[in-house]
C-alpha cells in the first residue's frame, strides 16, 4: 500500500493531467524532459519541491509544479555503459539492420528539424539538439571498450540526428577509428560526400535515414526539409562509399492517396537501401 507509482515518458508529457484523472493508481508522473526529477524523487525530495511533477497530494487533489528547464550540461550525465554491462544480457537483443550483438545509446537529446510527425523532439527532448562533448562520448567509448571487449560487434548512436553537427560526427568518428570499433547512427539526407566518406574512414558501416515519402508535396506538408534528388543523390554516395542505409518510410500521412502510396513503394524501390522499415 505504501509504494508510489509514477509514469514517465511521451503521453504523460503532453498529457499530465487526463493521465492522473484516468488512472486514480498513479501517485505522480514527470513531465517532458525527466531525468533530474527521477533523481530527485529518488531522493525523497517533496513533491511539492520537484520542478516537471505532476502529483496527487495527500487530499488526492492534483498539482502540478513548474516546468523544469532542459538538460543544460551534458557532459555530466552519467555513462548507461556501466549499467548496461551489470544488467544488460546484450545477446538477447536483435535489430535486423545491425550487427549482432549490439549496443545502442544515446550522446545527446534533441533534434532542430521539424517533421510534424516525429515524437521525441515534440514530448521530450526539445528542438535544440544538446550534446556531450566529443572527448566525453570518446571516453565513454573507451569505458565501453573496456567492459564489454570484442563482444559488442557495432555501437549504433542512437541521438535524433547524430549527424546534424557534422564536425562533432567527425571527432567523435576520429575517437571510434583510434579504439577499432564499428559504429552506426541515426542521420538525415543532407550529408555530403565528403562527410560520408570521412565517416566511413573511420568505422561509420550503416545510417539510419527518414525518406518517408516518394511525394515531394507529401514531404513539404510534414516540413520535413529535404528534396527528393537531395535523398537519391545522398544514396547515390553511400552506395559509392559502400555505406549501408536502413531507410524509413511513412504510409499515411496527410493528403496521401493509393497513387502517393504508390510513389513511396516506386521511391523506395529506386532507393534500394539495404534495409527498409515502414510505419503506418
Amino acid at each position: 500500500p505504501n509504494v508510489q507509482v509514477g509514469f514517465i515518458g511521451a503521453h504523460v508529457a503532453v498529457l499530465p493531467q487526463k493521465t492522473m484523472e484516468d488512472a486514480p493508481v498513479l501517485d505522480f508522473v514527470c513531465r517532458h524532459e525527466f531525468d533530474y526529477t527521477c533523481k530527485e524523487l529518488a531522493e525523497g525530495k517533496p513533491f511539492d519541491q520537484i520542478k516537471g511533477l505532476t502529483y496527487r497530494d495527500k487530499f488526492g487533489e492534483i498539482k502540478s509544479t513548474e516546468d523544469r528547464e532542459l538538460v543544460p550540461d551534458w557532459d555530466v550525465m552519467p555513462s548507461v555503459l556501466p549499467v548496461y554491462h551489470e544488467h544488460l544480457q546484450i545477446e538477447k537483443y536483435f535489430i535486423g539492420y545491425l550487427q549482432h550483438p549490439y549496443v545502442s545509446f544515446y550522446t545527446g537529446r534533441g533534434c532542430p528539424a521539424k517533421c510534424t510527425f516525429c515524437l521525441w523532439p515534440q514530448t521530450i527532448g526539445g528542438h535544440k539538439y544538446r550534446t556531450k562533448s566529443p572527448a566525453a562520448v570518446i571516453r565513454e567509448m573507451e569505458e565501453g571498450k573496456a567492459l564489454f571487449g570484442s563482444k559488442v560487434r557495432e555501437w549504433m548512436f542512437d541521438d535524433d540526428t547524430f549527424t546534424i553537427d557534422r564536425q562533432r560526427a567527425v571527432e567523435i568518428s576520429k575517437g571510434m577509428k583510434k579504439l577499432g570499433l564499428t559504429w552506426s547512427c541515426n542521420a538525415r539526407a543532407h550529408v555530403d560526400y565528403d562527410t560520408l566518406k570521412e565517416l566511413r574512414d573511420n568505422g561509420l558501416r550503416l545510417l539510419l535515414v527518414g525518406f518517408e515519402s516518394g511525394n515531394q508535396d507529401i514531404l513539404n506538408r510534414i516540413k520535413k526539409g529535404i528534396k527528393l534528388d537531395m535523398a537519391r543523390e545522398f544514396m547515390a554516395n553511400c552506395r559509392k562509399l559502400g555505406i549501408k542505409v536502413h531507410g524509413t518510410f511513412i504510409i499515411g500521412l496527410p493528403v496521401e492517396t493509393k497513387e502517393t502510396v504508390e510513389e513511396t513503394i516506386r521511391f523506395a524501390q529506386e532507393l534500394d537501401p539495404h534495409t527498409i522499415q515502414v510505419s503506418i
